[in-house]
């Protein structure tokens, strides 16, 4: 997939000021500026919120004081309390958090997280079962904002509380307490919290009112929802997962600990990298593919033994998923191999039998890889549910909303939503997609711009810098982890790595690259010159520290996109022959550029003019020389060979 690299804009007056006045570089000053902290005061804040002395006052938010005195009460005449969330991380770790705090206060609580075959939220046969079951007293954590006619049809019979932090409608459900920081005429200084923030931010309260004093408890279980669920890294969740993360690696919550063991990372610095990566996905694969109670049960185990059995099946199921998640996705690559994934504005595959819990996963793969909106369903009984996601600029919510008369049920936001429909619609669905996209998006907007903050050699990173940029953690959603670009490059030492060798490694300057699920980029880095985009990190290995470079994606250096005149025509044209011959042309332009001795840009636009002239065809696998006419040929009759003689731009030839 084609990219538009570009360095994103800095002044260096502006940031030779800034590192002066907090004492940093002004390489960490641009990065910063970039980032829109533009004062010394907003940059220290950023740079060190633990220095901040308070976290924001839980009742600022409305209805906390109702939530409180409700739970008060609950607890002093020892009600049965049950925390209903839901079975993402988000969820898990925001029921276990709620749970945890209400037993320190003595309370009888217990959870109850839905299957995602029941669906998310609240459900009102499931509230009325409990309501049978001696429970006085529900609430909510991370779902309910939208439950008013289940809330409804409770009442009387069952208070509830929710608290969450999705965007609620023009009405409320009619709940003892509602607490979200989205609510209309929120005061709260920080709305973008996830669940398990909104969820702290309820025990947080209960501790000054209950107890007189400050919670700072399992501030790590609110690090991993936090980060896992994808919401801003600024403001009040940037200390938060800051001060989260740091407390992981000594961890006094065991199941934490032995999720931290099995996933080989209680002998590292944690980072909201490994957060999302790594310990995110094993917590939430057992809700994937049936029950979230083994993520729950997990962080609330007080035994280590039953707790490293938990551990060790959210492992397997981990790697479950991930085999569905690439089977899954292999049949929809098989799909869209009959559709020319350039031209189609969106793409949408269904099958039988996908399992509902990785389409998400696997809409995400295919948004990643061909960068187009994407909608994978799960069919099942003449009905598909769908996870869809999305590319700026094309809201996705929207979308769906213009095809509604075509879908059973719908939700979500700008970029990823999820869906219902009879399995018939699946085409007018594909084809309402389809014309909204063209109502909406230009050709430009399918082409994935790449912005790094500054262009650095690998070579010059050294630990003290990337202890300086580490400042900037945690990283995620509105804090990215800069990237940097790096031009004309000659990889050494280059080699796959792995156990499928699927992995490049080469050094820059003595500085290891690494390149995960890249081994299709190895005839680039082999054939001369290249331009990387790189994030910067310390690998610990041994006890040993070395900067290390992971490779964000590569292209052929510009010195080395020549277009092709004559001369080169005919000896590209000659290797295609030998090749032809031998039944060595295969279809990845790369392994054929390598074998010709030119780039895959100059042999892609040798293609697009032997195609013009009728001297080469692409099959479903291959390409094939056709056998010339008998008319003499002339380079002029392709225009792809005029415009790149004439010097314009000829997009079609990027690879």
């Amino acid at each position: 997939m084609e990219k538009i690299w570009r360095i994103g804009e800095h002044n260096e007056a502006a940031e030779k000021r800034l590192a002066s006045a907090i004492g940093v570089t002004p390489l960490i000053a641009r990065l910063l500026l970039q980032r829109g902290i533009t004062s010394p005061e907003a940059a220290r804040r950023f740079l060190h919120p633990e220095k901040e002395q308070t976290y924001y006052d839980p009742f600022l938010l409305q209805d906390m004081e109702k939530a409180v005195k409700r739970v008060e009460k609950a607890v002093a005449n020892g009600e049965q309390i049950l925390v209903y969330g839901d079975y993402d991380v988000d969820g898990i770790t925001s029921s276990a958090l709620l749970l945890r705090a209400l037993k320190r206060l003595g309370a009888k609580a217990s959870y109850y997280i839905p299957t995602r075959q029941e669906g998310y939220g609240l459900h009102e046969e499931t509230l009325h079962r409990f309501a049978t079951a001696n429970v006085s007293l529900v609430i909510s954590v991370d779902c309910g904002i939208s439950a008013i006619e289940e809330v409804t049809a409770l009442q009387g019979k069952l208070d509830i509380v929710i608290t969450d932090h999705h965007l609620p409608g023009p009405v409320l459900p009619p709940a003892v307490a509602v607490v979200n920081p989205h609510r209309a005429g929120e005061i709260y200084p920080f709305p973008d919290l996830a669940g398990v923030g909104v969820t702290w931010k309820l025990c947080q309260a209960l501790w000054k009112k209950l107890r007189g004093t400050e919670f700072t408890e399992d501030l790590e279980l609110v690090a991993l929802g936090t980060v896992a669920d994808m919401v801003p890294l600024l403001d009040e969740n940037r200390k938060l997962v800051r001060e989260g993360l740091r407390r992981l690696s000594a961890t006094s919550i065991i199941g934490l600990a032995e999720l931290l063991r099995v996933s080989g990372l209680d002998q590292q610095t944690v980072t909201a990298g490994s957060v999302g990566f790594i310990l995110g996905p094993r917590l939430n694969a057992a809700g994937r593919l049936g029950t979230a109670t083994k993520g729950a049960d997990l962080l609330l185990s007080e035994d280590q033994e039953s707790a490293a059995v938990l551990a060790e099946e959210l492992n397997a199921a981990n790697a479950e998923r991930k085999a569905v998640e690439q089977e899954i996705l292999a049949q929809a690559e098989a799909q869209l191999a009959a559709v020319d994934t350039k031209k189609a504005r969106v793409l949408v595959v269904a099958g039988e039998g996908w399992h509902s819990g990785v389409i998400g996963l696997v809409a995400s793969r295919l948004t990643e890889k061909y960068y187009r909106p994407s909608v994978v369903i799960h069919l099942q009984d003449g009905v598909g549910k769908g996870s869809c996601r999305s590319i700026p600029g094309y809201n996705i919510f929207d979308a769906l909303t213009a095809c509604r008369d075509t879908l059973l049920q719908f939700g979500g936001h700008a970029m990823a939503a999820g869906l219902s429909l009879a399995a018939d619609n699946v085409e007018a669905l594909r084809k309402g997609l389809e014309n909204f996209a063209a109502a909406h998006l230009t050709p430009g907007d399918y082409i994935p711009v790449l912005e790094a903050a500054a262009e650095m050699n690998p070579a010059a990173l050294t630990l003290d810098l990337l202890d300086e940029i580490t400042q900037l953690e945690p990283f995620g959603i509105a804090n990215p982890q800069p990237l940097f670009f790096c031009r004309e490059v000659t990889a050494d030492h280059f080699r796959l790595i792995g156990s499928e060798q699927n992995h490049l490694s080469f050094s820059v300057g003595g500085t290891r690259v690494v390149g995960w699920r890249m081994s299709e980029e190895a005839p680039l880095v082999e054939a001369g010159s290249i331009d990387i985009a790189y994030t910067a990190e310390i690998n610990e290995w041994r006890g040993e520290r070395y900067p290390q470079c992971r490779l964000s994606a590569l292209q052929e250096a510009v010195s080395r996109k020549i277009f092709p005149n004559r001369e080169i025509l005919v000896v590209v044209y000659r290797a295609l022959k030998a090749l032809s011959e031998t039944g060595k042309l295969a279809a990845d332009k790369r392994k054929v550029a390598r074998q010709c001795g030119v780039s895959v840009y100059t042999l892609s636009c040798a293609f697009h003019i032997f195609m013009e002239l009728g001297l080469i065809q692409r099959t479903e696998d291959s390409w094939r020389l056709l056998s010339p006419s008998q008319q003499k040929l002339s380079l002029k009759d392709s225009e792809t060979f005029v415009r790149g003689t004439l010097k314009e731009s000829v997009p079609w030839c990027q690879c």
